[in-house]
């Protein structure tokens, strides 16, 4: 048994809520599989500048191919306690059409008044905290960066088990399955999912990230980052979701460390003058921390991606500082790095690191 004696498990509404606006993950609070698109109506609505803690749910254990049943799945490797809210949208009716609606668990959206089409919705993450001392990794058929080799055998479905160290800052996994030897490696707690609505009346796929955002799975939006996203309705219509305990760059094997978080989230919007002055136009989210700006690239084509994250760079380097185009390729070839966000979601993501310090 993988029991851990890992940080306490925070319930709904139990533990430390640090905003004063809270929004739990009930059934009839989230979506499943599915984004929010301009027809969604807001279960929140709050002012530019607005924070809000969010509690995120995880799918690994509540997917049809796991059973749909998180108590029977995590008490397998000996968890003794499984989220209430988890129990509660696995054994709900809340619709999920395995195969054709994606995994992740989604909030219902979040208008931030006085956001327009044009402008940018920045989403800066304050913290992001454990709610459990456990995690999952899976591969399945046909999925991930070797779709013909993993999982061995004939299961559809390969989740591996991870548990959380006392100190709450590493993970561990076995060398091999009932062994005790284990590797340990460093958590960095981010949102998958980071997004505004689509216009029109259909919710997307939870799959593929886009202009929207959505499933970006960049690994740098830790507490500290910001993410910018063009805002493509009225209000914005802000959601989150596809918790994450860790992750390489890449995230080869379909998953990455994948485990429920509380966070909260600080909404601001950056007027289209404003935007355009610091960023130019964004054809697409940018993320930002302490150390790097980060421009993207998406595309079903990994090389295209990494040609629209290039792209995207050069336009960053021209409106933010005035860099000649020529000169900002050549800056970008001997001082960035462009990293694969993901290769395992439909459409592949590039981001760049542009070291702010590099520009005084």
């Amino acid at each position: 048994m993988n029991v851990t004696a890992g940080p306490p498990v925070l319930q709904p509404g139990a533990g430390p809520i640090r905003a004063a606006t809270y929004l739990p993950a009930a059934p009839d609070l989230v979506l499943w599989g599915r984004l929010p698109c301009a027809a969604d109506a807001p279960v929140l609505r709050i002012d530019p500048g607005a924070e809000v803690t969010v509690d995120t749910l995880s799918h690994e254990g509540i997917l049809e191919d796991q059973g749909r049943d998180p108590k029977v799945f995590f008490g397998r490797y000996g968890a003794s306690e499984v989220l209430d809210d988890a129990v509660a949208l696995a054994g709900s009716t809340a619709p999920h059409e395995f195969g054709v609606d994606g995994p992740h668990v989604v909030s219902r959206p979040i208008e931030v008044r006085g956001a327009r089409v044009g402008d940018l919705l920045s989403m800066t993450v304050i913290d992001a905290t454990p709610r459990v001392p456990y995690g999952v990794i899976s591969n399945r058929h046909r999925k991930g960066a070797l779709p013909d080799e993993y999982p061995l055998g004939d299961a559809p479905v390969y989740s591996a088990y991870a548990t959380v160290d006392a100190d709450g800052g590493h993970g561990r996994l076995p060398l091999v399955e009932g062994g005790e030897r284990r590797v340990r490696f460093p958590l960095a707690p981010f949102l998958g999912v980071m997004g505004v609505a689509v216009p029109g009346g259909e919710r997307p796929s939870s799959v593929p990230p886009g202009r929207h955002g959505g499933n970006l799975d960049i690994a740098l939006l830790t507490a500290g980052s910001t993410l910018y996203l063009p805002v493509q309705v009225a209000g914005a219509l802000a959601y989150v979701g596809d918790p994450h305990f860790a992750q390489g760059d890449g995230e080869v094997a379909l998953t990455a460390m994948e485990a429920s978080l509380r966070v909260t989230l600080r909404f601001d919007v950056v007027a289209r003058e404003e935007a355009l002055r610091r960023f130019g136009q964004l054809v697409g989210p940018l993320a930002e921390t302490t150390e790097y700006l980060i421009p993207t690239g998406l595309d079903e084509d990994l090389d295209k991606a990494v040609q629209d994250c290039v792209r995207a760079a050069i336009a960053l380097l021209q409106a933010g500082f005035g860099m000649d185009p020529r000169l900002a390729y050549a800056y970008l070839s001997a001082a960035t790095d462009f990293r694969i966000s993901q290769v395992v979601d439909v459409v592949k993501g590039v981001h760049a690191t542009i070291r702010k310090a590099d520009f005084g």
